[in-house]
């Protein structure tokens, strides 16, 4: 029985872990830049093992996201939902869909804004995203609309976009890495990910109450369209797989 009540809190705890070692892995990175520039852009060359301590870290996110669905899930499996379980959960959440987003945008900030004479400190801006990972979890903890659906994007939503970030660039094979390394396009995403984060939008959750397609056909379609993206794209099909997400849910009160 002692077991049993403290599984979810084990695999918070998984969750925390993960964000912890990510964190070393981000802030002791410091990928060399080779670029030459051309008449109309900049090209942008790195090697395979340039943005290897990214792309550890981004691994490390993926394992703390399956542990973050795992615990709610056994928790209401098991009936030993608690209180200092939520805000465990919270807790851990800060650290690796708080901390270690804004820390991977920070370490690709640094990168690339001196490539386009931009000021260094423009990459402290990466942690608005962090500042509004804690605004989503207070206002989740406290929010009694978000026991079913949520309200904004999820943190775990919006931390495996910018994980996804360091796995495009390394196994780029859709010739993006130029648009990505763009300092604007990494500020706007993180702009835009910040808003969604607190945005008055209510999202589904994959929370299966039982199996039936009448109850979960929304969520059936997004499992299988996201499987045939990953399929096709590779990690390039994660932000489109979370944009599909909030698209289905936008449009989903539209077809009731």
């Amino acid at each position: 029985m002692a077991i049993k009540k403290h599984l979810p809190n084990a695999l918070t705890c998984l969750n925390l872990l993960c964000g912890c070692v990510a964190l070393t892995f981000i802030l002791g990175s410091n990928p060399a830049q080779v670029y030459a520039p051309t008449a109309n852009f900049t090209s942008y060359m790195f090697s395979a093992d340039t943005w290897r301590p990214l792309v550890l870290a981004a691994y490390l996110i993926g394992i703390a996201a399956v542990a973050d669905f795992l615990d709610g899930l056994v928790a209401r499996a098991l009936h030993v939902s608690s209180p200092i379980g939520k805000d465990l959960d919270s807790l851990a959440d800060m650290v690796s869909f708080g901390v270690v987003p804004g820390a991977i945008l920070f370490k690709l900030l640094q990168q690339v804004l001196p490539m386009y004479g931009l000021p260094l400190g423009l990459a402290y801006l990466a942690f608005t995203i962090s500042i509004f990972s804690a605004l989503r979890l207070a206002k989740f903890n406290n929010d009694t609309r978000q026991s079913d659906s949520f309200i904004g994007l999820p943190t775990p939503a919006c931390t495996l976009v910018v994980a996804s970030l360091p796995l495009i660039l390394t196994y780029d094979s859709f010739g993006v890495s130029a648009l990505i390394l763009n300092p604007w396009v990494l500020l706007g995403l993180t702009l835009l990910l910040s808003g969604l984060l607190v945005a008055e939008i209510p999202l589904f959750a994959l929370k299966f109450k039982n199996l039936t397609w009448q109850d979960n056909s929304l969520r059936f379609v997004f499992l299988l369209l996201s499987v045939g993206l990953l399929v096709g794209l590779q990690s390039a099909a994660v932000p489109l797989i979370v944009l599909l997400y909030v698209l289905l849910s936008v449009v989903r009160p539209a077809t009731r």
